[in-house]
């Protein structure tokens, strides 16, 4: 039997909530790879990232999307757009909370973004590791109280823990059909984009203050020689100011240097290749406010 014409549970699911509540890493974990990039700061994930749980009889489509916050700045206002615009297309909602941070109050509800949906939802309380259990009941009393989750699972995305029942309890609300595309590709975004990605990360990992917020990443070009078994990489590091540009380059080069070495190492993984990986860093003023290059970005 053609495995396309294979009748499996299949459907698309959006994966929202807070920032930094672990979606981009319950993703990665259910993915068994490194597709959606991961830092302690919020507002890591910037576009809608699509990731494909492949099972032998059922296949999710994931959609990882940023944090929904509060957002003035044109870029992060975009953010919020994709975010919430994943909603119309999906057979089910998966809202993920940190379960370390305060319980919502009548002034702080997360979970209004799901007022008016009629697909249903199913609530992950994160980071379950880091809290003693006996927390738990009055965490679950207080989210049942907010809206009529399909069902409310406690784990640890970063440990996948959990994470098998999760995919069950998936499976019940999605519909039966054919699998919506190749069982041994784990997502739709291209080699350039998570490449971009990946050097997006390392400057969210090693650079501080507002540095991580206000760039974006390029890939100028991505050629591959078979012969040497080399692909050379040449990707730009846009920033808002002279001064951040600094910044990233370091003295002589070296937080560059620092900055390329960290991201080769994931990006030959990702392409189970040798890279040779160049950055060049150009200041872009006040980009995050520019729609015109947020466009060229691809918002």
């Amino acid at each position: 039997m053609n495995s396309s014409q294979e009748q499996v549970k299949s459907g698309i699911v959006a994966l929202i909530g807070p920032p930094n509540v672990g979606k981009s890493t319950l993703l990665n974990s259910l993915l068994g790879q490194k597709i959606s990039i991961v830092s302690p700061k919020p507002q890591t994930t910037r576009n809608r990232i699509l990731g494909i749980v492949n099972g032998p009889d059922y296949q999710i489509i994931m959609l990882d999307t940023p944090g929904i916050h509060k957002a003035r700045s044109p870029l992060n206002l975009e953010m919020v757009k994709i975010a919430l615009g994943s909603l119309a297309e999906v057979d089910a909602i998966v809202f993920m909370v940190d379960v370390t941070m305060p319980l919502p109050n009548t002034g702080n509800t997360p979970t209004r973004c799901l007022e008016g949906i009629d697909k249903p939802v199913l609530l992950l309380l994160n980071k379950m590791d880091l809290i003693d259990k006996e927390k738990l009941l009055p965490i679950i009393a207080t989210y049942k109280e907010l809206f009529p989750f399909q069902a409310i699972l406690p784990l640890s995305a970063k440990a996948s823990d959990g994470t098998a029942l999760v995919i069950q309890e998936l499976c019940t609300l999605l519909p039966t059909g054919p699998r919506l595309y190749p069982e041994d590709i784990p997502t739709d975004a291209s080699e350039r984009f998570i490449v971009a990605e990946i050097i997006r990360e390392k400057i969210f990992l090693q650079t501080g203050q507002e540095i991580p917020y206000s760039t974006a990443v390029t890939i100028e070009s991505f050629k591959e020689n078979a012969a040497k078994k080399l692909i050379t990489i040449h990707a730009t590091i846009y920033v808002e100011k002279d001064s951040q540009k600094g910044i990233i380059i370091g003295k002589n080069g070296s937080k560059l240097k620092q900055l390329g070495q960290a991201a080769r190492k994931d990006v030959e993984e990702l392409l189970d290749q040798h890279v040779l990986l160049k950055l060049w860093v150009k200041v872009q003023k006040d980009w995050t406010s520019d729609p015109r290059f947020l466009r060229e970005l691809g918002f």
